[in-house]
């Protein structure tokens, strides 16, 4: 992470849930975003953490870090800036902030904190909007409240931004004609953008299992067959699983072996996507936007094997053009040719929105 000084030109809030030494992707998109910030046009950062839980430094990579005691409007009254003319970036997934997904301390305070002065701004990034789920579960019966408080939110936003356009489309309706625009940023990738990629076929013959924990059981467990497919057709030689152990034996998959490397710097797992020919992910493939896996496959120019699929394009996402799914004709897949197009098109889909694009895009909304 590349967080070299600058002229300050402003400071702004930016709240999140966690920030390392934690896992959490929210966290290291809001970290990773503020380093650019700074670099390219002088922003600095002031960081609140909404865990109460959460133990780190109380500086990271040059930024204050402070976190709410407990959860309360008041509370978060406290660190935010009382001057009239402030600006606060959020990161909203509720179930960051709130056990049940359903923070209302968070949405109460800001409400306070913005309509104390007009001249105070407030920019959210919804990484998610609410939840819905079957009627037997907690999620059924809370999602009316996660919904209104998505709806306070995106309404008292100056500006909103989300990962996908289903929830662009959401938000629009939440946000009863005060939004008119809401831009659509998928995830970029949180270990980084090489400047220049390998083809396919100079890499190792070694595809990469990673992610968090339970991403990666999903994988073991429930896609077996799938990888085991996917390393037959592409002629893979090793496969390497990076994160925390999943407390798996598996030593190998159909006679390729397994190499369990536990986690890594995010310096280490660049090199390491950057020499690889694949990488697998089990993950809902009409969500791939907010898939930080997938963004860094995309970034480091591999092969991304999926296995599921769907028929229909998400996001600009599409199967056979962005991503490979095994279950498919083996002709094509013996075709370099083939491969280095469907790795070229995501590399390419995701330098559309990569960090110093969405960095811009932020900035253009802070500074106004």
């Amino acid at each position: 992470m590349d967080c070299r000084a600058s002229d300050t030109l402003m400071v702004i809030i930016q709240i999140v849930p966690r920030l390392p030494p934690a896992m959490d992707g929210v966290g290291d998109y809001a970290l990773n975003l503020a380093c650019q910030l700074r670099q390219d046009f002088g922003i600095e950062t002031h960081f609140i953490v909404g865990d109460p839980t959460w133990t780190g430094a109380t500086h990271i990579e040059g930024f204050p870090v402070r976190k709410v005691i407990v959860h309360s409007a008041d509370t978060l009254l406290s660190l935010l800036p009382s001057d009239r003319a402030a600006t606060v970036l959020l990161h909203y997934v509720g179930y960051g902030y709130a056990k049940r997904g359903c923070p209302v301390w968070l949405v109460n305070g800001l409400q306070r904190w913005r309509t104390a002065s007009t001249d105070r701004r407030l920019v959210t990034m919804f990484h998610e909007v609410y939840a819905s789920g079957s009627p037997w579960t907690s999620t059924f019966w809370l999602s009316p409240l996660q919904r209104n408080l998505a709806a306070r939110l995106v309404r008292l936003s100056d500006r909103a931004f989300t990962s996908k356009q289903l929830y662009a489309k959401i938000l629009y309706k939440l946000s009863q004609d005060k939004h008119t625009h809401i831009p659509i940023l998928p995830v970029f990738s949180n270990i980084g953008e090489p400047e220049q990629v390998l083809t396919l076929a100079k890499r190792e013959r070694r595809l990469v299992v990673f992610g968090g924990r339970s991403n990666r059981l999903r994988v073991y467990q429930e896609s077996l067959a799938e990888l085991s497919r996917a390393c037959q057709l592409l002629g893979i030689e090793e496969i390497w699983d990076i994160g925390l152990s999943t407390d798996l034996t598996l030593s190998t998959v159909n006679g390729v072996p397994v190499v369990a490397i536990g986690q890594q710097s995010a310096t280490e797992i660049s090199g390491i996507l950057s020499n690889s020919l694949a990488g697998f992910f089990d993950y809902p493939t009409d969500f791939l936007a907010k898939s930080t896996i997938f963004a860094a496959y995309c970034a480091h120019g591999l092969l991304a094997v999926s296995a599921r699929c769907i028929a229909l394009p998400v996001d600009g996402i599409e199967p056979g053009k962005h991503y490979w799914f095994p279950d498919i004709p083996e002709t094509s897949l013996k075709n370099w040719g083939e491969m280095q197009a469907i790795a070229n098109n995501a590399y390419t889909w995701y330098h559309t929105h990569n960090l110093s694009i969405q960095a811009k895009t932020f900035a253009e909304n802070l500074l106004r």
